[in-house]
């Protein structure tokens, strides 16, 4: 791989006394789909809060695009156009559809004319959205406010995307159609670093993979190669040693 988009190096980070990543070190290229895996509590959502500034790191450096970002706060990792979609999805529920994607190119400056290009890519993925548009959020189903979360994030046109288990609590064929959407933005050359507890979709889906265990990388690869590791599969898959369907 030639020089990482993403290079999480050596980071140490927690919540007062409390130290949650140590050493991580991972990296994610230009137009990959990396994806974190591992069971709660392994630090897996601290390390993306980390990595878009919302957690200061204690040690190591976090470089994206080649430059030196550690420490930014998330306003200026936003204008560098790294965007996390988060865990809960954290949209405004009182305010319509189309407000909370428009929130999404605040960002970018972009007033509602400008923020016209990116909102009918985002329409097309998620054609539902359109129908909604004037829609308080809160009156979405799940799948259609995750589909929201990630549209307001597509909609600061990101050059690289973070996604916190996208499909926690979500009925399993509308996980299907969300990783649907996901390939589609893979394949277009969206760069994703994908946390997620769907062991199997995300390794179905990614190029490569870390697994985090107590706040430490034990595991990478690429997925293809994940699938087969026998640690794996006994741990995240479901599948013991000797097992070789699903």
């Amino acid at each position: 791989m030639s020089e990482p988009l993403l290079h999480v190096d050596g980071v140490t980070a927690g919540y007062g006394p409390v130290t949650v990543l140590r050493g991580v070190t991972l990296s994610a290229g230009e137009g990959e789909l990396v994806t974190v895996l591992g069971a709660n509590g392994a630090g897996k959502s601290t390390l993306l809060a980390t990595v878009v500034g919302l957690l200061n790191p204690r040690g190591g450096r976090i470089l994206f695009g080649g430059e030196d970002v550690t420490g930014q706060p998330a306003e200026s990792m936003a204008r560098r156009r790294l965007v996390m979609v988060p865990e809960g999805r954290q949209l405004f529920g009182p305010m319509t559809v189309l407000d909370n994607l428009l929130l999404g190119a605040h960002a970018r400056h972009l007033g509602r004319r400008a923020a016209g290009e990116p909102l009918e890519r985002v329409f097309a993925l998620f054609p539902v959205l359109k129908e909604r548009t004037r829609q308080p959020a809160a009156s979405l189903s799940g799948g259609q406010q995750q589909m929201l979360a990630i549209g307001r994030a597509l909609m600061a046109e990101p050059r690289m995307l973070l996604l916190d288990e996208p499909s926690l609590g979500l009925a399993p064929l509308v996980t299907r159609s969300l990783f649907d959407i996901l390939r589609v933005l893979h394949d277009a050359g969206t760069s994703i670093l994908l946390v997620e507890q769907n062991a199997r979709m995300a390794l179905d889906l990614a190029d490569r993979a870390y697994v985090m265990e107590r706040g430490t990388v034990t595991v990478e690869g690429r997925a293809a190669d994940m699938l087969e590791d026998e640690r794996v599969r006994a741990a995240y898959l479901g599948l013991g040693t000797g097992v070789t369907g699903d």
